[in-house]
This record gives structure tokens, sequence and C-alpha cells, in this order.
């Protein structure tokens, strides 16, 4: 695999460079690849719409340097902002035992492995993609978009302490949900660059355990 860090990007370039790499990987002239950066102050809305959930009007988005995007990933409303740490893979699941369960869990088990790192004990939810604290603070996110067995999108964890962006929506459209970050959790700012490396790190291993099952199993 490879993991590629683009620093702050604009969601739109992000975008473009997924799809870009998506016909890659499809084609199989690309590795699996794995992009890890922060967007600037952005509102997303999922296939399964959100805008419901959304409490400020475009004019006053724009007012405050907020874009609003439409998505073409699973899930409702999201925000991204500088402080949260975005991966976004693009990868083959085709032919992984579990499908895209274990897509999620294995995403899952990167984020509550980092969040561990940091002293941060995190949970599932059933029926509730992500990571989370407790049954109402969420630290990351996850939605994906999958063509032809291959993914994009992915995940968001909160990384700096301020998750004000959250207040604009109503989080994921879960009523109850609250946003909180790696940082608060911790009782001090975590830096980003540790962050992205342990992140790195774990992911590298939660993906690597399942792709040595994988070989195993088809022996």
């Amino acid at each position: 695999m490879k993991i590629i860090d683009l620093g702050l990007i604009s969601y739109k370039e992000a975008e473009a460079l997924q799809l870009k790499t998506l016909e890659a990987v499809t084609a199989g002239s690309e590795d699996n690849t794995v992009f890890i950066l922060e967007h600037p102050k952005v509102i997303t809305l999922g296939r399964q719409g959100g805008a419901e959930n959304l409490h400020m009007d475009e004019a006053l988005l724009a007012e405050h340097g907020i874009e609003l995007a439409q998505t073409t990933r699973g899930g409702n409303i999201t925000c991204h902002f500088p402080g949260q740490l975005v991966a976004y893979p693009i990868w083959r699941v085709e032919k992984r035992p579990g499908g895209m369960r274990k897509f999620f869990h294995d995403m899952e088990e990167a984020v509550m492995n980092t969040c561990a790192h940091f002293g941060v004990q995190t949970i599932r939810r059933p029926k509730h993609p992500g990571v989370w604290v407790d049954e109402s603070r969420k630290i990351c996110s996850m939605g994906i978009g999958v063509r032809r067995w291959v993914t994009y999108h992915g995940l968001a964890l909160n990384i700096g302490s301020d998750v004000s962006l959250f207040n604009a929506i109503t989080l994921c459209g879960i009523q109850g949900a609250v946003p909180t970050s790696l940082s608060a959790e911790a009782g001090q700012e975590i830096d980003m660059k540790d962050a992205k490396n342990v992140f790195e790190k774990e992911f590298r291993k939660a993906f690597t355990d399942s792709e040595m099952v994988t070989h195993q199993a088809a022996k």
C-alpha cells in the first residue's frame, strides 16, 4: 500500500485526486493508496442527504468562509476543518473476506488503536459506523463510496480541541451525538504530525494483518 500525506488541501482538489487514483487502482496500474490530509472548513452532504441537518443557510456559510459540498459517499452530513485528520483509502475490496463490513471494521480498528496510543479509550456503536468515546461522544466519522469494488472517501478523526464547526450541523444526522476530539479527551493538545505518524502505523498494521489472514485462508 501507499500512504501519501497531502497536507492542507481543498475538498474539490482532493476529490479530483481521489477519482483519478480510483481509476488507476481499478485498472491495476496503481497499488492501494491512502491519502491523509486536512481540509479547509467544509460541510459535506452524503448520498443519503443531510441538508435537513444543516443549521446555517449557504449565504451565512459563505460569509464565514465555509464551503458546502455534495458528495458521493455514504452517510449523512458532516464537516471537515484544519485540526481534523482525514484519510481517504482508495482500496480494492472485491477479494477481501468479510466484504465492506470487515473494511469498516479495519478502519475503525486503526482509529481506535491510534486513540489508545494517546491514552483515549473508544468504542464502536452498532449501526453507527465510526468511532465513539461513549454512546454520545463521537470522535471519528466514516463514509465511503465504492465503484467497481474499489473504495474512495473514508474517515475523519478529530484531533485538535476546536470542533466548533460541528455547531452548524446535527452531527451525522444523529440526534444527541456530540463531537469530541483526541486533544479534548487526552486533556492536552495532540500535534497533528504525531497523530498522522501513529495513524499511518496503525492503518498499515490493521490492513496488513487482514491481508495476512486473507492469504492464510486462501491456502
